[in-house]
């Protein structure tokens, strides 16, 4: 699938949307927020400044916090992943199978 989105720039982990967009909209502290998804002010920090994956369990938690579901957190989760394997990994020796 072929996005706008430059491939060459890292895409948004999610903390940063976290961070600079839902937390300042709810007016809510790190250890407020922390509070409510029942984990450490530390966990939060963490995913806040990109240090920690969105896990599948805190992408629940997210969603159930938030409205709007643990898909959206593991999809943002999935891109930043994927996205720095590619940078970092080395799959030139593997060739597409084309059929016989």
């Amino acid at each position: 699938m072929d996005t706008l989105r430059n491939k060459k720039r890292a895409p948004t982990h999610p903390g940063t949307l976290l961070r600079e967009v839902v937390l300042p909209e709810l007016g809510i502290t790190q250890g407020e927020f922390a509070d409510r998804l029942g984990v450490s002010r530390r966990t939060v920090s963490e995913i806040l400044h990109g240090r920690r994956p969105v896990t599948p369990d805190m992408a629940i938690r997210l969603g159930k916090l938030l409205g709007n579901g643990a898909g959206l957190w593991l999809r943002m989760q999935q891109a930043v992943d994927v996205w720095t394997l590619e940078q970092e990994g080395d799959y030139t020796n593997i060739r597409q199978l084309k059929a016989a």
